[in-house]
């Protein structure tokens, strides 16, 4: 029968065996016709005195199935004629201590239904119907393209729906609003439901909550299939202290540092990886690769990188240890996420790793070859914190924090930045998005509108939160559905309409995300007019395509606005031009207003308008506009 062979367990003591998850874990094994011969076991466990494999087929007595230990890597294995696919296991391990506690499987590919807690034997079947996406994503250039992520909580998306009902009803969803991803928060298996998946116990299975493995195998390429990415949170930043999965896993702190100013995460109540121990690392790249090979994963979230990265993360003096150096670095994190993110780009060509990273850590995004992290993108949380506070002013007030609203650009090209308004941000009595806006009702709801299109406008990419995008009036709750019956009242299928048609332009436009990440494709037009809640700036393509937006954070309309223009000129071939003073006079358009009135604004629209030889803000050129209360406007040139 199956047994590890040599290799593999070099490999596995080594911490370099990429694909850990077809040596450890249980592995059904049939004859050349199929018929099943029965399961092989094995697990890491190498300060164990003993283990022993139990389930349904022992009825759960740990005298009956011995493991043997594979020497001195640590690894322990079994064969058990006749069990298959469906059964119920957990390693009963005897620590160095004499005590015995039954673990499920690090390793394990599917679980129980939480709050139960079992491993259960898995054998995939799944037929893969993507492979056009596959093979377009290799040349896939994410920080070149358009991306527009909707973050999603699966559970309360819509209660009580499967991985295969989801497929449906959010990939229509998807599809109609123009999101060119979507980003599920953690579905690695989870016990504690309000921890919204965020502390992980199957670091390889899905929660079992919605399906199968192979459901949520569908799920992923049925959206494929409706040209939508997939991206997920992975959680290598900590782990619940529950005895029965990694913690103490064989009586020693195996997963975990022993010493609690390295191994217990004080805000979460978790406990941290020891980074620094070859086979914890192997452990969590295998699980990074895992996720993006078999479920063609098409970008992992890095959580929490911040408390990876710094040694006194939320500590007081006293309760951390200091580097080698001295510091307060810790480069065994630094490593871990180096070795997954250069892994996963060589690996699998096109994906998005990106990172949650909320300090001013340098390098994030710059490539490990350099000395960076090596991450695709980061969360910008700076731009996201500064903004909400803007506009958690009353107008009358904004311009004594106009700065706020402008700092961004200053740091926009120092990494390739995504724009989130995540679920952190409506959660925790924060309230919702548009409980933040300050005013009356049409006032929040106009802010809200002037925000995405100013948030859509601006360098980087964007990420929004499931309800945000029809304006859901409650904060947001892991127990219950969003809100959506709210969608029979305009205002809010106003805000709907919105952020479909937002996508649609940004898609349309190509100076909007082909220079993200290059300060050539930025241009402040309007950046000092803090009396008057404006800016504006414009957006350039790599061939010379360009698109002004301006945005009045001010509840009154500014009638006659004089809008400075970047300096273009049509050629006689009918292209854009940059750089060059205008020789004739240029149409343009405006191609969105957040005002309209099927977004539920008041309709200070303008037409085709063109421009003049006047000058404004150091600009030859300027448009003579209607700027609406409380509005973003987007001008293109009529070519």
């Amino acid at each position: 029968m199956r047994s590890l062979g040599e290799f593999d367990l070099h490999l596995i003591s080594q911490g370099r065996h990429e694909r850990l998850w077809e040596a450890l874990g249980a592995h059904v094994l049939r004859d050349s016709s199929g018929k099943l011969l029965g399961t092989h076991f094995s697990v890491w466990a190498p300060n164990a005195r003993a283990v022993s494999l139990i389930g349904d087929h022992n009825y759960w007595d740990r005298e009956i199935n011995s493991l043997k230990s594979l020497g001195d890597c640590g690894v322990w294995e079994c064969f058990i004629e006749g069990v298959g696919p469906g059964t119920r296991y957990k390693f009963a391990i005897c620590g160095n201590d004499g005590r015995w506690v039954d673990h499920a499987d690090p390793l394990a590919r599917a679980t129980e239904v939480p709050p139960l807690t079992a491993s259960v034997v898995d054998e995939s079947n799944y037929l893969w119907r993507d492979e056009k996406w596959m093979d377009a994503r290799k040349d896939f250039k994410p920080w070149a393209s358009p991306v527009s992520i909707y973050e999603v909580h699966l559970g309360s998306w819509r209660t009580g729906l499967t991985y295969q009902e989801a497929a449906k009803e959010l990939g229509e969803y998807l599809k109609e609003h123009g999101f060119t991803h979507v980003e599920f928060l953690p579905l690695t298996e989870h016990p504690y439901s309000p921890s919204w998946g965020y502390q992980v116990t199957s670091y390889f299975a899905p929660t079992s909550r919605f399906g199968s493995p192979d459901h949520l195998k569908f799920l992923i390429d049925h959206l494929h299939t409706l040209g939508i990415g997939v991206i997920l949170d992975w959680v290598p930043a900590h782990f619940p202290k529950d005895e029965w999965a990694l913690a103490r896993f064989d009586g020693t702190a195996l997963y975990e540092h022993a010493d609690p100013r390295l191994g217990e995460h004080p805000d979460w109540g978790t406990l941290i990886f020891n980074y620094g121990r070859n086979e914890v690392r192997n452990f969590l790249v295998a699980s990074a690769l895992y996720w993006l090979e078999e479920f063609h994963i098409d970008g992992l979230r890095v959580d929490a990188v911040a408390s990876m990265l710094y040694l006194d993360y939320s500590r007081k003096d006293g309760d951390w240890i200091a580097n080698s150096e001295g510091g307060r670095e810790n480069w065994d994190a630094v490593k871990l996420l180096q070795e997954t993110n250069a892994t996963a780009y060589r690996k699998f060509p096109g994906v998005m790793m990106i990172a949650e990273e909320s300090t001013a850590w340098g390098g994030v995004t710059k490539s490990t070859d350099s000395g960076g992290l090596g991450f695709g993108f980061k969360w910008n949380m700076g731009w996201m914190h500064d903004t909400l506070s803007y506009l958690s002013f009353d107008s009358i007030h904004r311009q004594y924090h106009h700065n706020e609203i402008t700092f961004s650009i200053l740091y926009a090209f120092s990494e390739n930045f995504i724009l989130p308004l995540s679920h952190d941000e409506v959660v925790h009595g924060k309230g919702s998005l548009v409980a933040k806006m300050p005013g009356d009702r049409w006032q929040k709801m106009a802010t809200l509108r002037a925000l995405y299109g100013y948030m859509w406008a601006h360098p980087g990419k964007q990420l929004l939160f499931m309800g945000d995008e029809f304006a859901q009036n409650d904060e947001w709750s892991e127990s219950r559905s969003l809100d959506w019956h709210l969608l029979q009242y305009d205002e809010h299928q106003g805000i709907s309409k919105l952020v479909t048609d937002l996508n649609t332009r940004y898609r349309d436009f190509t100076p909007l995300w082909q220079q993200d990440s290059s300060p050539e494709g930025f241009s402040w037009l309007v950046g000092d007019d803090a009396a008057a809640n404006v800016l504006a700036f414009s957006r350039l393509s790599e061939d010379g395509q360009v698109l002004v937006s301006i945005t009045n954070f001010s509840p009154v309309p500014h009638h006659r606005y004089r809008l400075p223009l970047p300096e273009v000129c049509l050629t006689e071939l009918g292209r854009l031009q940059t750089g060059v003073q205008d020789t004739k006079e240029v149409a343009w358009r405006e191609v969105l207003n957040t005002d309209d009135l099927k977004y539920g604004g008041s309709n200070l629209l303008n037409q085709v308008l063109m421009s003049e030889r006047y000058e404004s803000h150091g600009k030859s050129n300027s448009l003579v506009i209607t700027l609406a209360p409380l509005a973003t406007h987007w001008f293109a040139p009529v070519l």
